[in-house]
């Protein structure tokens, strides 16, 4: 997905953005696994909007490189950045800008299956980690899928999330290979609207990388079958699983320099 080619970063965090409270309980899932490790400097690799960015930067004390391949996307986040521990640049995940063995903590929301080679981009985060650093990824995978809340009403999304997302093992499997260790594997569940009524809201705004690809007419009854269900289901709240990996930096063998 090429952003700087859509309008998707000037509707991204009315779409994407679920609130204070969900912000706060992803810091907390983060906390929980680093502990007492020293947090000085993390990279948001596929930052967007920065939209987590200014999170980690105050729940960590610490300085944070927002790295994302799309200038619109860096715009908002510079436009909206209120911390100056925080900066933004231009990055992909496998050419990251850094030098090697400088960044304590990795976080990636949703960008591995925007990844045009996993394979080097895990190489390459592993280079830039600190031995004993931490990734902690968020993903969506092919596993989910039929647990996301908007497929059902976009019938026509199942088969772009079946091509362009991965298997956990599979996941699991890159990152090992590039020299990190599995710390944990579970699911957490966010609320993403109070109701459908404004879980349509959102998905109206056009934020979504999966749905943009979809044709228009696709797009329109989608969301005319969407509404029809937030009118019958007015006080239910939406909720989305997210895959949460972490991994830890494995040191390099002896004899062996990265």
């Amino acid at each position: 997905m090429d952003y700087d080619a859509t309008d998707i970063a000037v509707a991204y965090d009315r779409g994407r953005d679920h609130g204070p409270e969900v912000l706060n309980l992803w810091m907390n899932v983060v906390s929980s696994h680093v502990k007492d490790q020293c947090i000085k400097t993390i990279i948001d690799l596929g930052c967007g909007t920065g939209r987590f960015s200014e999170a980690l930067a105050i729940r960590f004390n610490a300085e944070v490189v927002g790295l994302d391949p799309s200038n619109k996307m860096l715009e908002q986040a510079r436009r909206k950045r209120r911390d100056p521990r925080i900066r933004y640049e231009l990055g992909r995940g496998e050419g990251i800008p850094l030098p090697n063995n400088s960044v304590d903590l990795i976080f990636m929301s949703m960008v591995f299956h925007h990844f045009n080679n996993p394979t080097l981009a895990a190489r390459e985060v592993r280079r830039v980690l600190r031995d004993g650093g931490t990734v902690f990824l968020r993903a969506g995978t092919r596993e989910r899928i039929s647990s996301y809340p908007y497929v059902d009403f976009f019938p026509e999304s199942r088969a772009i999330l079946e091509e362009c997302l991965s298997s956990s093992a599979s996941i699991r499997e890159v990152f090992e290979a590039a020299g990190f260790r599995t710390v944990a594997v579970d699911i957490v569940i966010q609320e993403i609207a109070p109701n459908y009524e404004a879980y349509a809201e959102k998905l109206s705004a056009g934020a979504d990388s999966v749905l943009v690809r979809l044709s228009r007419s696709d797009f329109e009854a989608g969301m005319d079958a969407l509404r029809t269900h937030a009118a019958r289901m007015d006080s239910q709240a939406v909720f989305e699983p997210i895959d949460v990996f972490v991994f830890a930096a494995n040191p390099p063998l002896q004899g062996i320099t990265r």
